[in-house]
């Protein structure tokens, strides 16, 4: 966002600071009427503004409609956060993957619905203000028009991809008692407001308006958006769109790819122009880069295993499942891992990392050794993609962007739907396009076909995408949660590396990071309606699976 958007997102956020649960009062008419509002361009162009926070609201950084403050991340094999007690950032994630029945109408972290529809009810509002007071062109109208409905669509795909069917408003009749669409209809209320959008939108601003939302950026939300929905063809066509724009292109370093305002990124949040910041630097810091905090969680042994070499070819891990002095394989592995972990050995912010028990510069801790990690690392790595590696004063907060969606994602949201739609050629060169990318450099993928295509093109989301807030979902909507994070006998739990330096050399000893079985109950693929929901409305009905 420019600065156009900085006075109004810091009233939203001013306005928040108290609680997210809070009625969302940030529009100006708690100042003067609906009526006067709209006369002004002005006043209109603030009130719209307000819209544009909520991509922060479901981010990766803030994240407190996301998963709490945490990363989804934490509730699969690829993330462990460090503290046994509950907080966010802290064993928020742990607990509910130790105790996936922790989740339920009265307690559920990932539960956005009281949030999600008062923000829905401000953009109606808006919407319907706009219809009765609003003395503009029609070009002007529409424009307004399209980036509210972007917006509800992004809303009620926030409700969609964890419930299914939810309870559908396009006006300002909130009615009491109502209830819940089916999942096609909440799909299709997504679908249409998003394709009145990219109808509306266009390619580009001027520079007074760059940052807002672009028919680009439309159409590579909704080939997200229909993949959950399963309507492969909807999701297909628009990534096809992404591309006939000829505005995109992979970035040369994969390390950049994330970090916005370039080539790849299609919609994202500056939070260096809008004002507010985040600490997510802070919280996942290394030792001894802040006295009393950081290393909230780190990539588990498990990610660091799931990364191919730079030829391509697989890595064979049984020597570290023992104790031993060879040191891993770290150099052979692709760009992408070096772009993603801080491992022992490798360099951040200019030292040596020394990721060990009683090392200086990173240094390990047994999980459960202490209720809180302060710097330290339960797997023996530590996350850099999405940190500041520049930021070195922690005790100012953080401001690199918010990537919400960028071109990789649309070639594998495409490939997917290839796949889906009995076109294997066309997703293998999709999936390839980002395999091959420079300064990623991997040979390409050939003869795939059925199940190991499919494999194959969840594997390079689980890579390419990683820490950007996909994996959980992806289990989820694939329906495989339950067969990779089983409950009972065939249990899991993740591991790290606790590594030692004895006698001139480090000894790499493998590690169980949980000490409980970690599960996945097949109930959560629909997460509950909240009992204050059920005990308001008379005509709401609990999903199936929670009765």
């Amino acid at each position: 966002m420019k600065k156009i958007l900085s006075l109004s997102v810091i009233i939203l956020l001013l306005t928040v600071a108290g609680g997210c649960d809070s009625f969302l009062d940030t529009t100006p008419t708690d100042r003067i009427s609906d009526k006067v509002v709209w006369q002004e361009l002005e006043t209109v162009t603030m009130y719209c503004n307000t819209f544009y926070a909520y991509i922060d609201r479901y981010g990766m950084y803030a994240s407190p409609s996301q998963f709490s403050g945490n990363l989804t991340e934490g509730l699969t094999e690829t993330f462990k956060y460090g503290s046994n007690v509950s907080g966010s950032r802290a064993g928020d994630a742990n607990m509910i993957v130790f105790n996936p029945s922790r989740i339920g109408p009265d307690q559920n972290l990932l539960n956005v619905w009281a949030t999600t529809y008062e923000r829905i009810r401000r953009v109606n509002e808006f919407l319907v203000n706009m219809r009765d007071f609003a003395n503009f062109d029609e070009t002007t109208n529409r424009t307004f028009e399209a980036q509210a409905r972007f917006f509800r669509a992004y809303l009620y795909f926030q409700l969609a991809k964890r419930h299914g069917g939810v309870i559908l408003y396009t006006d300002l009749n909130f009615e009491q008692n109502k209830a819940r669409s089916s999942a096609d209809d909440t799909w299709n209320l997504i679908e249409s407001d998003l394709d009145f959008a990219a109808s509306v939108l266009p390619r580009e601003w001027d520079a007074a308006n760059a940052g807002r939302l672009t028919k680009g950026a439309v159409f590579a939300f909704k080939s997200r958006a229909m993949l959950y929905a399963e309507r492969w063809l909807s999701a297909k066509v628009a990534a096809d769109s992404v591309f006939a724009l000829n505005k995109y292109s992979l970035t040369d370093n994969y390390a950049d790819a994330w970090k916005g305002n370039n080539s790849e990124s299609i919609l994202e949040y500056q939070y260096r122009v809008t004002g507010p910041s985040h600490n997510f630097d802070m919280a996942y810091a290394t030792f001894g880069e802040h006295d009393e905090a950081g290393g909230a969680g780190g990539p588990t042994q498990e990610m660091v295993e799931a990364y191919e070499k730079a030829d391509g070819t697989a890595v064979d891990w049984s020597t570290w499942h023992g104790t031993t002095t060879t040191s891993p394989p770290y150099s052979q592995l692709e760009p992408r891992f070096h772009a993603t972990v801080i491992y022992n050995g490798s360099t951040w912010q200019g030292k040596i990392m020394q990721n060990s028990v009683d090392g200086t510069n990173g240094r390990y801790m047994e999980y459960r050794a202490e209720a809180y990690p302060k710097g330290k690392t339960t797997t023996g790595y530590y996350l850099r993609k999405l940190r500041d590696e520049a930021h070195t004063d922690l005790t100012l907060l953080s401001a690199q962007s918010l990537v919400e969606i960028r071109l990789a994602e649309v070639y594998l949201n495409r490939a997917e739907a290839n796949y889906r739609l009995n076109s294997p050629a066309q997703a293998l060169s999709d999936m390839n396009a980002v395999r091959t990318r420079t300064g990623v450099n991997l040979p390409p993928k050939t003869g795939l076909s059925g199940n190991a295509l499919f494999d194959a093109i969840r594997q390079e989301r689980k890579i390419e995408l990683a820490y950007e807030g996909h994996l959980y979902w992806d289990m989820r909507r694939w329906r495989l949660a339950h067969q990779n994070y089983p409950v009972g006998y065939n249990s899991y739990r993740v591991h790290g590396l606790k590594i030692t330096y004895k006698n001139s050399s480090y000894e790499y000893e493998y590690v169980d990071c949980d000490k409980e079985d970690r599960s996945f109950l097949t109930k959560l693929y629909v997460l509950p309606i909240p009992n204050g929901e059920l005990n308001n409305n008379s005509l709401i009905e609990q999903y199936d699976e929670w009765k």
